[in-house]
């Protein structure tokens, strides 16, 4: 039985024009298969915009795949189509059947499904998604008030697929996680999980980087009750979690969003605008306000429905600039003769405007690439609206300078001290992210130069210098053990480098780090702010040596840290500090407990009125080689900690051996 579109509870005229509008922000709630009643018969609501096709069928296994039996009916003027199907149940299969005006008949998954089947199958799926008890009140509550730009951030990459697999090759489930990676984060003092895309994707080696269906939380590691208990066992236990999202292109498969009623629909009818060549995917057309509507409801979709905590928002440079990344034979102009995409510019800044609005204490961080100015400032100052950005310039020129040959980086100072031209112009995450450590590029281990022995103290210097530079860190799994080989998607990590002291040590030293930045407030404090950081010696090019200070907000809150990136220790080696008394050395990341030879300052340093560094006052330390140092005044809690087991020791009681276990 089917009943006609005269009794069909269709969606209200204002939801509809709010969609053609482009500002419709809870679409999820209107479009798709719902379950409801009607007439006092249960049944499903089906709803789909496909305006340019001649006819749309509902088919699933319930109808033999015949799409001569649910057919549905034109919503007038609005280029939808609604249907009621009575007695259907939650877990039922289906897709639209679509005519073209060419003569095609088409299958197509539902672009606003809650669920999908198991890959290499294609249905959508029937969900309601009221099942589940969220137990993360305080952790919501707590986060619309959270102060996140004066906090301190360590978010953990995670590719779920690839983090850890069964011993059949299975993937581990979002609520087997909770039992192994989950613990895993917390352990390593991480404060938030960054989960590359778990919307649903055809192809387990894009990643989740090729979506289709982006309402669909994916079925490869269960059911969307399971994310649900995963995320709030997360906020349960003091983790943030963020979503990789993808919003810039598409994937072309049969059954996804391209050419979905037969035409361009979801991608611009310019070919050399929906093209995206290098990835073989379609540009998401940003002028057509429907899409507008996908999108700004998607990303609504996930804030209100699974309490994710923010986006990763992938490729904003391949948006804003038309031609950035995109292999096309011609160069595409907008129409003032300029290379931005302005239609998506100004959907990006509706989209931060409608999201911090609902969801304040949301993270919007940006993967962009290039000098655009104002990415992570307000849409009211001039801004694209995010709140944070990735500083990928600075990881490219660390990177690049940490490969040099210890004797080759005097000639590349530059690399270092950049950074700090531009460092307080947006709110930037350092990253260390998956893109680092693919296609051959190495892992960061295998990146160091030097002996065996050598390239792990490159690494510590390197996460050391990573961790004391303004600015929230994002590490890339794998990293935080110091992982040989570089990152393999059909396999697990080598979980098994935790029989050999170097990485367990490693991975000690990194635990440590984690646990020293977060207690430490003068390293996040003013991340953004230029007050929180000072040069003591920028300049020492031969020695290839830094020495800065952090700043927190109070007087006297503040720690000076030493780099030095050769393989020459020094002795007696003088240094500027900003006031008189003691200093301990409260980190260092030569220390033999982390794997270092132990080139260390044991004793308190005596600051001696002798200026030095443009300071009042200086004092003389033992630099070690390829070393990171930090230094505080000296207090009797500090002197405490550092005589009881060294504030570089703190809370080792959480390190132990291979995670999962």
């Amino acid at each position: 039985m089917v009943i006609k579109i005269s009794s069909i509870p269709c969606p209200a005229e204002f939801d509809l024009h709010l969609f053609h509008e482009g500002t419709l922000y809870e679409g999820y709630k209107i479009f798709g298969a719902h379950l409801t009643e009607l007439e006092e018969i249960k049944g499903v609501r089906f709803l789909v915009w496909a305006p340019n096709a001649l006819s749309v069928s509902v088919v699933g296994d319930f109808n033999g795949w015949d799409g001569s039996r649910h057919k549905m009916e034109r919503i007038q003027h609005s280029g939808t189509w609604a249907l009621f199907i009575p007695e259907l149940r939650e877990g039922d299969f289906y897709k639209y059947e679509i005519h073209t005006a060419h003569g095609e008949k088409i299958l197509k998954a539902d672009p606003f499904a809650f669920y999908s089947e198991k890959r290499p199958n294609t249905a959508s799926i029937i969900y309601t998604l009221n099942k589940y008890e969220w137990q993360d009140q305080k952790w919501m509550e707590t986060r619309k008030k959270k102060d996140i730009y004066h906090k301190p951030m360590l978010i953990y990459e995670v590719h779920l697929g690839s983090w850890r697999k069964k011993a059949n090759g299975d993937f581990y489930s979002y609520m087997e996680l909770v039992d192994s990676l989950l613990n895993h984060v917390i352990q390593s003092g991480f404060t938030h999980i960054e989960i590359m895309p778990i919307m649903e994707h055809p192809f387990d080696r894009s990643w989740g980087y090729q979506i289709t269906g982006y309402f669909s939380a994916t079925s490869r590691y269960g059911t969307p009750e399971e994310l649900m208990y995963f995320i709030d066992q997360c906020h349960q236990r003091g983790i943030g979690v963020i979503l990789d999202w993808v919003p810039v292109h598409f994937c072309k498969d049969a059954h996804g969003l391209g050419r979905f009623d037969g035409t361009p629909l979801y991608e611009s009818f310019d070919p050399l605008k929906a093209e995206r060549p290098n990835w073989g995917t379609y540009n998401f057309d940003f002028e057509k306000p429907e899409v507008r509507s996908f999108l700004l409801s998607n990303a609504m979709f996930w804030l209100d429905v699974y309490h994710v905590d923010g986006f990763r928002i992938d490729a904003v440079s391949s948006m804003i600039y038309l031609n950035h990344d995109n292999h096309v034979n011609v160069t595409l102009k907008n129409k003032n003769g300029g290379e931005e995409n302005l239609a998506a510019i100004q959907f990006i800044k509706s989209l931060n405007e409608a999201v911090f609005q609902k969801h304040p204490g949301i993270l919007m961080m940006a993967e962009e690439a290039t000098a655009y100015p104002l990415v992570s400032k307000p849409t009211y100052s001039g801004g694209l609206g995010f709140n944070y950005k990735w500083n990928m310039g600075w990881a490219n020129d660390i990177l690049r300078y940490m490969q040099l040959d210890m004797h080759e980086r005097q000639f590349h100072h530059d690399l270092l001290t950049f950074s700090f031209f531009y460092t307080f112009s947006e709110n930037f995450v350092l990253p260390f992210s998956h893109d680092e450590v693919v296609y051959g590029k190495r892992s960061l281990l295998n990146k160091m130069p030097g002996n065996y022995e050598q390239k792990f103290a490159n690494l510590r210097l390197l996460y050391g210098y990573y961790m004391t530079h303004p600015g929230k860190k994002l590490l890339f799994m794998g990293s935080e053990f110091a992982q040989f080989d570089e990152w393999k998607d059909l396999t697990e990590l080598d979980w098994n480098l935790f029989d050999y002291e170097s990485h367990s040590k490693f991975y000690h030293y990194l635990v440590q780090l984690n646990y020293f930045y977060k207690n430490v407030s003068c390293l996040w404090r003013l991340d953004h702010e230029s007050d929180g950081f000072e040069w003591v010696d920028p300049n020492n090019k031969t020695q290839s040596i830094i020495v800065f200070i952090r700043k927190g907000k109070r007087k006297g809150d503040y720690c000076i840290v030493v780099c030095n990136f050769s393989d020459t220790p020094y002795n007696g080696f003088r240094i500027g500090v900003p006031s008189y008394g003691n200093y301990l050395e409260v980190f260092n990341s030569d220390d033999r407990s982390f794997g270092g030879s132990g080139q260390c300052n044991e004793q308190r340093l005596q600051a001696e009125r002798a200026p030095f560094h443009h300071q009042p006052y200086s004092m003389e330390i033992t630099v070690p080689s390829l070393g990171m140092t930090i230094f505080m005044k000296e207090t009797k809690k500090r002197r405490k900690d550092v005589m009881d087991n060294g504030i570089k020791k703190m809370d080792s009681h959480v390190i132990s051996g291979r995670a999962g276990n």
